[in-house]
């Protein structure tokens, strides 16, 4: 990454106020080329307020209010929208609540240099996931496996949500195009980046669940993520996934 390169990092949130100022704390003394945006949901917690605070604060932290929740798809869209105008030259996507780990992010950039999307990755060097109930740890690596098989996609977690990419990548991608809300937005926006025959590259990083807030899992989301990958597939048996 030299020194005229910008990377920003965007967090989405809802009810974080337990986490945000610590994380925004904990990323951006590792580069001095990082910001940090905020896409707050409207949180009824606060989490918007302390998002001013902090933008007051630091120059590098910038934050987008947003009048509903409408999912995490939409949330990093927005941000994503936001990263381009901007012209930063990479783009993160990260989970304020630590579960991606901050002492990733080095790794991130020095494997973004020679790839176009990199992937923190639980399952590429075995099962790396700590504090989560053996139902939930299934799930997630069985979910993947099933999304491997039904699309194509040679990712050993398609649907983690610790990314890196370059912004011609995502200037590239129709996000009106982008149907996908929940956790399946992770595989979708793989597989549009995979399809355009952009640079993916995995790393390992261990995942550990959230100490504080609360998990926006929910059945609705599972379900998004089952039928849409066959709508992926189906996309890109036509040629319709750019």
């Amino acid at each position: 990454m030299s020194q005229s390169q910008r990377a920003l990092i965007v967090f989405p949130t809802y009810n974080e106020r337990d986490n945000i100022e610590k994380i925004v704390h904990a990323v951006l003394p590792l580069d001095a080329r990082i910001n940090v945006l905020i896409v707050d949901d409207n949180s009824p917690d606060g989490t918007g307020d302390i998002a001013d605070r902090l933008v007051k604060d630091q120059e590098k932290v910038h934050v987008l209010h947003r009048k509903n929740k409408e999912g995490l798809g939409k949330a990093y869209l927005a941000g994503f929208t936001w990263a381009i105008e901007q012209k930063y030259d990479f783009i993160f996507e990260m989970d304020a609540d630590f579960s991606h780990g901050p002492e990733y992010i080095k790794d991130f950039l020095r494997e973004i240099q020679n790839n176009d999307l990199v992937i923190g990755s639980r399952y590429i060097s075995g099962v790396n996931v700590i504090n989560w109930p053996m139902t939930r740890l299934l799930l997630s690596y069985f979910a993947n496996v099933y999304t491997r098989i039904i699309t194509g996609l040679p990712l050993r977690d398609a649907t983690g949500g610790f990314k890196c990419f370059r912004r011609q990548v995502l200037e590239s991608i129709d996000f009106n195009d982008v149907k996908s809300s929940g956790y399946s937005f992770q595989i979708e926006m793989s597989m549009r980046a995979w399809k355009s025959g952009f640079r993916i590259k995995e790393i390992p990083i261990i995942f550990v669940d959230r100490v504080a807030g609360t998990s926006k899992m929910s059945k609705k989301i599972m379900r998004e993520a089952i039928w849409m990958v066959w709508a992926l597939r189906l996309k890109s048996m036509f040629g319709k996934l750019k």
